[in-house]
């Protein structure tokens, strides 16, 4: 088993990151592998950043033998996936934005149907569009056919959109307790995923 964390932030060490590390401890502590992919540094290395439709249905040639080629096929590999992204005028942020518009091929063949997903976000206020930031994240796993986890758990409570925190996340206690929440679900879906796969 091994579960991807998606970094949509720029920053490698920013909120976001501090957010989707309490996520990783404890899905570490479970004893499941983690993997962490970069969206920017992704979506950067290919010669075209942004999909231009250029080709219907899509043959991914534009990152054929890329960073970015291996990365899908990571995800599709994994038994979850959980995107983290900052509030950009409320959704998500354009390197993630891009590096999902690049995933057409993914969908095309249903590589990531079924796969078990959550959404994490960062704001710079208590208030500050985190709650939309998840849900565009939602749809997009929507989009692909996945199974989306929300942060509930049964020791805990039954949930919500997903984990949020207000910058600095490194403060937000709150936010963070919600993140390993969000992990232990992803664990145990991830596991069910899994068996279900054979």
């Amino acid at each position: 088993m091994k579960i991807i964390l998606l970094n949509g932030s720029p920053k490698k060490n920013g909120n976001t990151v501090c957010l989707l590390k309490a996520a990783a401890d404890e899905i570490s502590q479970a004893g499941i592998a983690v993997e962490w992919l970069h969206a920017h540094e992704l979506i950067t290395g290919v010669k075209q950043p942004f999909c231009t439709v250029c080709s219907s249905p899509c043959t991914a040639g534009c990152y054929q033998g890329s960073a970015l080629e291996k990365a899908y096929a990571e995800i599709a590999a994994a038994t979850g996936l959980l995107v983290g992204s900052p509030v950009y005028f409320g959704t998500i942020s354009g390197q993630l934005k891009a590096f999902f518009d690049k995933s057409r091929k993914m969908r095309a063949d249903k590589r990531w149907f079924g796969l078990p997903g959550g959404a994490l976000s960062t704001g710079a206020a208590r208030f500050g569009g985190q709650e939309t930031t998840i849900r565009a994240i939602h749809d997009i796993m929507l989009v692909h056919g996945m199974t989306i986890v929300g942060d509930g758990f049964p020791d805990q409570d039954c949930g919500h959109f997903g984990a949020s925190v207000q910058q600095p996340a490194a403060a937000d206690q709150a936010g963070l307790e919600r993140a390993r929440i969000l992990a232990r679900r992803i664990v145990q879906a991830g596991r069910l995923y899994a068996q279900a796969k054979g």
